[in-house]
């Protein structure tokens, strides 16, 4: 990705005049990244995006983790939280570190406030529920399944329709891209990718909001959680085009890669950031070779954090994790099939599990509090009784 893409009224050439029919001018905004070398779009605004009221420091956003204990592999029974709130204030943090924060979250109320994170670009992962992403760039509509990718700077708030909800977060200090050897030079992606641009759902509608009032936007950056009041709706925008936005990717659109014999994670890589991957975990058919076990064989993470996010089915090599479990089998030790796993697995035609991966190569820590949560056996689920 990205590819280019406009909507709404823009004039003719960039960095020229733009009236409105009053004869005023719209308001032009350049977004970007990497400081205009990156990708970047243009945004027309009713009103100037610098026009707030008051700026206030909400508190400071700083997560604490546990303490370094013993190294072993740990399963959080993530499913089991059950507290509801807005997309945003009802993150239960999870795991962590200098490049990337997960989280978990059963969003069943609309934020009352806009939201945009200043560090860096957001990937929400649906794992169940409706809803709409209302963002300055237009509405996307969403369902299971679906991963939403919200650039970093973007202003938005996320309305949940009624009903069971649930998400997985994560949260990043860089930019998400689809993976490298997918993309041509000029950014295109290849016959060989798992998945294309057609494949991509951009914002379905731009709603320019020109109500006038008091409407606040928090904003995540550099530690803390700031206000910014402003005195006009900041949805305002009445057209923009670049490459630069949001956009959806549902999980069962990924087209999964097979072969002879088992095929490594990579094979699953559907985003990239920086120190960090996400792999998607798809029903597929296994590994034909006649002699082939299709279960994982063990390996060591010998330089990589592993994460994995259960959304549904039966997950062909683990025992006693369930929907919406979390594990992290961290670097420096092996990990694996459960015992009697590889045997089940031989003749076995096709699996239907559906799981997201996160791989982090600097270690993740683990967030106080998520150990409430945790199987507190299964470290030691791999010795045979």
């Amino acid at each position: 990705m990205p590819f280019y893409h406009r909507m709404g009224e823009i004039p003719q050439k960039r960095h020229t005049q733009f009236r409105k029919p009053d004869g005023s001018l719209f308001r032009e905004q350049v977004m970007g990244t990497k400081g205009f070398s990156g990708i970047q779009s243009i945004l027309y605004h009713h009103h100037a995006p610098t026009d707030i009221m008051r700026a206030e420091v909400i508190a400071p956003f700083q997560l604490e983790y546990e303490d370094q204990g013993a190294l072993t592999c740990r399963h959080f029974l993530a499913g089991q939280f059950s507290d509801v709130g807005d997309a945003v204030l009802g993150r239960r943090y999870m795991l962590g570190n200098e490049d990337v924060l997960l989280s978990v979250s059963n969003p069943t109320q609309s934020m009352d406030y806009y939201y945009r994170n200043a560090d860096g670009d957001e990937l929400l992962f649906v794992h169940r529920g409706t809803g709409k992403v209302e963002t300055v760039f237009g509405t996307l509509v969403y369902r299971p399944g679906d991963y939403i990718v919200i650039p970093v700077g973007t202003i938005y708030r996320i309305v949940p329709e009624p009903g069971d909800s649930k998400f997985l977060n994560i949260e990043t200090n860089s930019w998400i891209s689809t993976p490298k050897r997918y993309r041509n030079e000029h950014g295109q992606l290849l016959e060989h990718s798992p998945f294309c641009e057609r494949d991509m759902r951009l914002p379905e509608s731009l709603d320019t909001h020109t109500d006038a009032g008091e409407y606040e936007v928090r904003t995540k950056a550099r530690g803390y959680v700031h206000a910014h009041l402003y005195p006009h709706h900041p949805l305002d925008v009445v057209g923009w085009d670049g490459y630069l936005y949001p956009y959806i990717f549902n999980i069962g659109d990924f087209e999964p890669i097979t072969g002879r014999i088992h095929m490594p994670p990579p094979i699953h890589q559907t985003f990239e950031g920086h120190n960090f991957v996400v792999c998607s975990f798809v029903p597929r058919l296994f590994d034909y070779h006649p002699q082939s076990i299709p279960s994982p064989y063990f390996h060591s993470n010998v330089d990589s954090d592993e994460v994995i996010y259960y959304v549904d089915g039966n997950f062909m090599s683990r025992k006693g994790v369930m929907e919406g479990s979390i594990t992290l089998h961290p670097s420096g030790i092996p990990h694996g099939p459960h015992p009697g796993k590889i045997e089940a697995s031989i003749g076995k035609k096709e699996t239907l599990e559906l799981a997201v991966m996160v791989d982090t190569f600097r270690p993740l820590r683990v967030v106080k509090g998520a150990a409430q949560l945790e199987d507190v056996k299964y470290p030691y689920s791999w010795v045979q009784g």
